[in-house]
């Protein structure tokens, strides 16, 4: 006969955890939140400090008859809920369901929490209980109060002035302001014409590059320095009787180092921009990942830590065998002697979790490939990436510049640069002398329109070079970018508006109302 009850919010959790602990514990599931404000007047008694009115949510109930069935036979109660504010309300909120929220409740009561679904971590958490976390509970309850002030009141109105169903919302209605002024932006921006001019050189036959115009007469040219195209064809005809040659060449080692592993928000952000998926995909396909996937031998295993976290904290664990791994797949060069650590960036970050990476680092995306659908492997494989790639060694570029004279044939003879007899152009190249995490995982770009910089053929200073075109090109300035969700969520994030783990509910709400 089990003697502990175990609780848990999913019920795919709860079979795994179950197998883990063994007979003497029983796993039950909450599903999810037990009790809410009724989305009705007075939830919220302002009059009484602003005195929540909750009730047990109707779907709720069976559930909880379940749990007060199954403590008849037990002796203690575990609340295993999430391991954040709202697991840590819901556990508060159970209690007051089951009426064990008294001071002698009559059987012994622990909080336990683990970061991932494994044996060992679930273990180590049912050993090391605490009491439920008074100041996280009433942080979750001033954010529901708020969202009832804020939704309850200015719902109706939306509805009475412009149609029924839409929304409004602490976070959500901030985010559509922004998505509202960035269109208005949008709207208001005026194009401006501008125009940009390259040569195509060559050092030898086969070995040509592109070098852009940057000077005209030792004047330093500006975006809008060559507006339209009488000047640019003018500029054309000049620099088509011009001799060319390089007159310094710069190089520079450059180091680049990885991005920290992902936090909910850089998860969501880089899912959306590599895969194409949703905040709301992303956060559904890493739930099933966290809860546990079958993988044959093994059984049900959570493949990732928990996936709602600010912290980009990576276990010492986590960190020996990324080390491991990154030395038998990859070498000992691109192994760090001692651990990355990062810093987040996250204002009103919590720091308690660690990031999300892979529970077990040896297990790789090919080798999981074969127990996981093709959603759920791109993730992985994303997770496990950016996690590895962390604590690999730093890439190492060679950049170099090289300037170019243009010496003309004659003097521009009109229009703004009028008496310049020398041009000076530039190209940029960069070569990868050792690749380190490069290897394994580049970050994505939200501006796919960022300058790629190619290879360029071995020179030397005073040589000279052969023009085979001059190319000169029109553009018009762009209005900023509509958002997209990645840049959406950057952006909250940024300003400190919400939280990371409700971003996926609010990008939703946006699309569907």
């Amino acid at each position: 006969m089990p003697q502990n009850l175990v609780i848990v919010e999913s019920p795919a959790k709860a079979k795994t955890i179950e197998k883990f602990l063994g007979p003497d514990y029983k796993v039950l599931a909450s599903f999810g939140h037990v009790r809410a404000l009724p989305s009705k007047q007075g939830s919220v008694d302002i009059e009484k400090d602003f005195e929540p009115k909750y009730h047990v949510l109707p779907e709720s109930k069976k559930h909880i008859d379940a749990i007060k069935k199954a403590l008849k036979d037990a002796d203690r109660l575990l609340l295993a809920t999430d391991p954040d504010r709202e697991g840590e309300a819901i556990s508060w909120h159970l209690l007051a369901a089951l009426g064990l929220d008294k001071k002698k409740p009559g059987i012994e009561i622990q909080r336990v929490v683990f970061h991932e679904i494994t044996k060992d971590a679930i273990i180590h958490a049912v050993q090391n209980p605490r009491d439920i976390a008074g100041e996280l509970v009433d942080a979750q309850q001033a954010r529901s109060v708020l969202d009832y002030l804020v939704g309850f009141n200015l719902s109706p109105f939306l509805w009475k002035k412009i149609r029924y169903g839409l929304s409004a919302g602490r976070v959500q209605s901030v985010a559509l302001r922004l998505v509202c002024e960035r269109e208005k932006e949008i709207q208001a921006f005026i194009e401006q014409e501008y125009w940009t001019i390259a040569a195509r050189l060559g050092v030898a036959p086969g070995q040509e590059f592109k070098a852009g115009l940057v000077d005209v007469g030792g004047k330093r040219l500006g975006k809008f320095d060559i507006p339209g195209e009488e000047i640019a064809v003018g500029l054309k005809t000049a620099l088509q009787s011009g001799s060319y040659r390089v007159a310094k060449i710069t190089k520079t080692e450059k180091k680049r180092n990885p991005s920290p592993p992902f936090t909910t928000s850089t998860l969501q952000q880089e899912a959306s921009r590599k895969l194409g998926f949703s905040a709301k995909k992303t956060m559904s396909t890493a739930q099933k990942l966290y809860e546990g996937i079958d993988i044959g031998a093994e059984g049900t295993v959570g493949l990732i830590t928990y996936m709602r976290t600010d912290s980009v904290n990576l276990s010492t664990q986590a960190l020996t065998e990324a080390h491991d791994v990154i030395t038998v797949m990859y070498g000992p060069e691109y192994a760090l002697p001692k651990p990355r650590v990062f810093k987040t960036k996250t204002k009103n970050a919590q720091e308690a979790h660690e990031a999300v990476r892979p529970t077990y680092i040896s297990k790789t995306p090919l080798e999981m490939k074969k127990f996981l659908t093709p959603d759920l492997h791109k993730l992985y494989e994303l997770i496990w990436k950016r996690t590895v790639a962390c604590q690999m060694a730093e890439a190492l570029l060679d950049q170099t510049s090289v300037d170019i004279n243009a010496d003309l044939a004659s003097a521009i003879a009109s229009g703004p640069f009028s008496g310049a007899q020398r041009c000076g152009l530039r190209a940029a190249g960069t070569v990868i002398r050792f690749p380190g995490f490069m290897k394994l995982y580049i970050e994505g770009l939200d501006d796919q329109d960022e300058e790629k910089e190619g290879l360029l053929p071995a020179m030397k200073e005073g040589a000279s070079l052969k023009l085979h075109e001059i190319l000169p090109e029109q553009h018009f300035t762009q209005p900023p970018p509509r958002y997209t969700e990645a840049t959406l969520v950057k952006t909250l994030e940024e300003f400190g508006i919400g939280r990371p783990s409700t971003y996926a509910s609010i990008m939703n709400t946006l699309v569907e109302r």
